[in-house]
């Protein structure tokens, strides 16, 4: 359909009513995909809109199945490979103020043969649970000294990810036993102290923080 020499297209609402949509020029197109290839592959909308690109060209690439959406707001360019883990950094980009930990970081470390269920992250207290319908998030509250203590980056694709490292994230499952299971914490204790990933002195220290050093500690002396 041609309307005054502009390309558009039809599209439905969320109510069945048909409407038109400008079409981007190919220039804007083939400038979005540089874009994002620029960046990885993967942007949020408001990286996207600030580098230039219009957020028209992004939904009609989306409905083109040009670009693939993450999450609500992150884009990646369906030509590109997908990161590594897709979920965390869906998440990580839209929560700045999370740390992967629990069974998403058990996981980055390669310490579980679990599959988590969602995207387990650490926010600071105060900060409300993130409104996410996909991917699941799973979110626990820490207090200041917890958030900072042992906190990593790990590069996922071109996304640097925060990540506690194996000695706190060993920690937070003992801390967080509830949620992860008590079976989960021993047997990634075990993998640590086995592979020697931590030191007793390290884990200990991580237990500490965390407040969970009498539970922890008979587990790591029957390891050692």
């Amino acid at each position: 359909m041609r309307l005054s020499g502009t390309k558009v297209t039809l599209v439905i609402d969320n109510y069945g009513n048909f409407g038109a949509m400008r079409v981007p020029t190919d220039q804007a197109v083939q400038q979005a995909t540089v874009l994002f290839r620029l960046h990885g592959g993967t942007m949020r909308t408001s990286e996207a809109v600030s580098a230039g690109i219009q957020k028209r060209t992004l939904y009609w690439m989306r409905d083109q199945g040009l670009l693939e959406v993450l999450s609500r707001g992150v884009f990646h360019l369906a030509s590109e490979p997908l990161p590594e883990k897709p979920d965390v950094v869906a998440v990580v980009r839209r929560v700045p103020t999370a740390v992967v930990a629990l069974l998403s970081a058990l996981d980055i470390h390669e310490l579980t043969t679990q599959i988590p269920d969602a995207v387990y992250v650490a926010l600071p207290q105060g900060v409300k649970h993130p409104r996410i319908a996909f991917p699941r998030v799973h979110a626990v509250h820490m207090n200041d000294a917890a958030m900072v203590a042992g906190v990593e980056q790990h590069r996922i694709g071109p996304t640097l990810v925060p990540v506690f490292g194996v000695a706190k994230t060993i920690a937070d499952c003992f801390k967080f036993r509830s949620l992860v299971g008590i079976e989960i914490a021993v047997e990634a204790l075990q993998e640590v102290v086995r592979s020697r990933r931590a030191t007793p002195a390290e884990l200990m220290e991580s237990a500490r923080v965390d407040r969970v050093a009498r539970v922890m500690d008979p587990f790591l002396k029957a390891l050692l």
